[in-house]
């Protein structure tokens, strides 16, 4: 079992910038490949970003490249998501996800 708990979701402006956390624990994390996935209202679940725990490779979907970072800390056992420049169209639950396991989600709203 590995638990997955979302954090640092709130309330920003247009050009805005948010860090989101996911704090795992219950597995050896360097077995996994973390992503951040969110979902709008009205609108299905989209994976953004993964970042693999042991090498750090990444990944971003084109929405969000050059303005999201994801990274991770392997002393906190924590996955990162930077968000820089929000727009309107950021506004969603992000949820972290390995594997079969997800977190709870944490919400982002982006309004002026």
């Amino acid at each position: 079992q590995l638990q997955l708990v979302e954090s640092g979701g709130g309330s920003v402006q247009p050009g805005g910038s948010l860090r989101l956390s996911c704090a795992a624990s219950g597995r050896r994390l360097d077995y996994y490949t973390f992503a951040w996935f969110r979902q709008a209202p009205g609108k299905g679940r989209e994976q953004i970003s993964c970042i693999t725990f042991d090498d750090g490779a990444t990944y971003y979907t084109d929405s969000v490249k050059g303005r999201f970072a994801v990274s991770r800390d392997e002393a906190k056992n924590t996955v990162y998501l930077q968000m820089n420049n929000l727009t309107p169209e950021d506004t969603a639950v992000y949820y972290c996800n390995a594997n079969t396991w997800w977190g709870p989600g944490t919400q982002v709203t982006v309004s002026s």
